[in-house]
């Protein structure tokens, strides 16, 4: 059987694998108690490996055997559509799906050393979090989505709490807090679109919304908008992301990589909601609410950019411009061109990965700085005892001298030193959209579509809207540059007697896996360029997803032994 066939004949199944998997890991995992932690960390990894494998089968599957359509339905209750649960896979959900399990199994391996011991049930909590990403990125109806959302914002609360601090658990009551008001605002809106058009399946709703009288549009809009406002608080929308830095700043290093998504599935389910209810075909409905989502987007950019250079707290860096990443894919989408989405999409692989190894990069960063204060207070005999468990041979009191009397001027860079340069400067440029990275590349490729609007949905000439698009992704990139060059001077430069801190594999590894990914993305540029148009163009023109999901039929039961079938 050829990798086609076999991917074929296991593709109905493979679209509910990344729900079942995780659930049934965190299933078991609770089952072994808390006591088997290291079984349940060999468990937790093995699953997340395992998740990682199903996701590039379904990658694989939308790219090269299920065309034309590249969409794949799984009916789960077996239920007619719209009245049952509807899972659905594409080239966008599969892409997101891949990035979830990534960043999932670079999360919980860099936690093994150090962070699953911090708290209690962070294995599981871990696999819940995945399972509410993974159903979200491939529900096919909005109730469900709130559901996943749920899932996943519950697990959130305790990877949040993970390893509580008083800051910790100040910055989670808000973020706990602002997250219920956003589920609430998504019931409201279920409702009132449910009202409206009598389905919560999306395809369905698609058919119905350009049928709707005119004397309840204005209702459907209100119900959209709201809908929009609750997904745009969870993808750290200006001026409703007031929580999420010091959320994202303060959580363990492993959930604060894995954070790094959730913003990006608040942008997702806006833009997975507006391309089926209002493409550019919906009539008097088309595109509504594209030039508020521009703005929104611009503003927040603008905020994350400003965010940067005005703090010099690392995590708060890097939560600021996980900001900008968000923003950015909220500005360019609102344009409605395939062209512009696609280039974000691209830009979004890129820097999730970079910000997730940041996130990881900076708890190494402040380890070393908080282990090396804290030794200039104890007495010669504990600091040796404490620096070489936890970093290495003590620290000269003398800074421009080594053991041996020799100035330290001119020798070479220690492995873990470099290391931790490198990948500051791989994520960094990664971030800013600075060449050779895969940022710029996305930043090329939504600049040149701005400057060229030929594509579905845009006007013949540069819009404003563009023009400020186009000065705030070059303007965000020279100020990112700017504050992490200040960041990276004050940590990797400026102390010269610095001690040299100690790297586990372990924790490393993951790092130097996502930014090796990032790397990937710019030596494949050309293919994954072509998947993310493609990704773009069905979600602006989303006929194949409503023909594949209406057309979807239940199974027909089995045959009882001694009658026909």
């Amino acid at each position: 059987m050829t990798p086609a066939e076999l991917a074929g004949a296991l593709m109905p199944h493979l679209v509910a694998a990344p729900i079942l998997l995780p659930l049934g890991t965190a299933a078991l995992m609770l089952i072994l108690g808390a006591r088997r932690r290291s079984l349940s960390a060999v468990i937790n990894v093995l699953s997340c490996t395992l998740g990682v494998v199903v996701s590039i089968l379904l990658v694989y599957w939308v790219q090269h055997v299920g065309r034309p359509q590249a969409v794949g339905v799984y009916l789960p209750g077996n239920w007619p559509v719209p009245y049952g649960i509807v899972l659905v896979v594409d080239r966008l959900s599969a892409m997101m799906l891949l990035l979830v399990s990534v960043l999932g199994l670079a999360s919980v391996l860099y936690a093994i050393p150090r962070w699953e011991r911090a708290g209690a049930r962070f294995h599981p909590l871990l696999q819940l979090q995945l399972m509410g990403l993974a159903g979200a990125f491939i529900t096919a109806d909005l109730f469900n989505l709130f559901v996943f959302f749920e899932i996943m914002l519950t697990a959130s609360y305790g990877l949040l709490l993970h390893a509580p601090s008083k800051a910790r658990v100040r910055s989670g009551l808000h973020y706990i807090a602002i997250n219920l008001m956003a589920s609430s605002l998504i019931l409201i809106g279920v409702a009132i679109l449910y009202g409206v058009t009598g389905s919560l399946n999306l395809a369905d709703m698609a058919l119905v919304v350009p049928e709707i009288a005119d004397a309840d549009r204005g209702l459907l809009h209100a119900g959209a908008a709201i809908l929009a406002l609750a997904f745009l608080v969870k993808a750290a929308a200006w001026p409703l992301n007031f929580w999420m830095v010091p959320a994202y700043s303060r959580a363990a290093a492993p959930a604060a990589a894995l954070f790094a998504i959730l913003t990006k599935l608040g942008a997702y389910a806006v833009l997975r909601v507006w391309t089926l209810l209002f493409p550019g075909d919906a009539g008097v409905s088309a595109l509504f609410g594209g030039p508020v989502l521009v703005a929104i987007g611009l503003a927040t950019l603008t905020f994350g950019a400003v965010g940067v250079i005005a703090t010099q707290h690392l995590g708060r860096i890097v939560a600021f411009c996980t900001i900008i990443s968000s923003g950015t894919l909220l500005a360019a989408m609102g344009f409605g061109d395939p062209a512009v989405t696609g280039g974000a999409l691209y830009y979004i692989l890129g820097s999730t990965l970079a910000i997730s190894a940041f996130f990881l990069l900076a708890e190494l960063i402040d380890r070393a700085r908080d282990v090396e204060e804290q030794l200039e207070y104890l007495a010669p005999a504990d600091s040796d005892d404490i620096y070489a468990y936890l970093l290495g041979p003590a620290p000269r009191r003398d800074l421009n001298l080594d053991d041996d009397e020799q100035a330290v001027i001119g020798l070479p860079i220690p492995a873990a030193m470099a290391f931790m340069g490198l990948a500051f400067a791989v994520c960094g440029l990664t971030i800013a959209g600075l060449p050779p990275f895969s940022g710029f590349v996305g930043k090329v490729v939504m600049l040149s579509a701005l400057l060229n609007p030929t594509g579905f949905g845009m006007q013949a000439r540069v819009s404003p809207a563009a023009w400020g698009l186009l000065a705030l992704l070059l303007g965000s990139g020279f100020l990112v540059i700017i504050g992490l060059s200040r960041a990276g001077v004050r940590y990797f430069l400026a102390p010269t007697g610095r001690a040299l801190p100690r790297l586990r594999l372990i924790e490393t590894a993951p790092i130097a896996a996502l930014l090796i990914l990032v790397g990937v993305l710019v030596w494949q540029a050309d293919a994954v360029l072509r998947f993310v148009n493609r990704a773009a163009i069905d979600l602006h023109q989303p006929d194949h997803y409503i023909a594949a999901v209406i057309s979807s039929v239940p199974k027909p039961p089995p045959a009882t032994p001694g009658h026909a079938p």
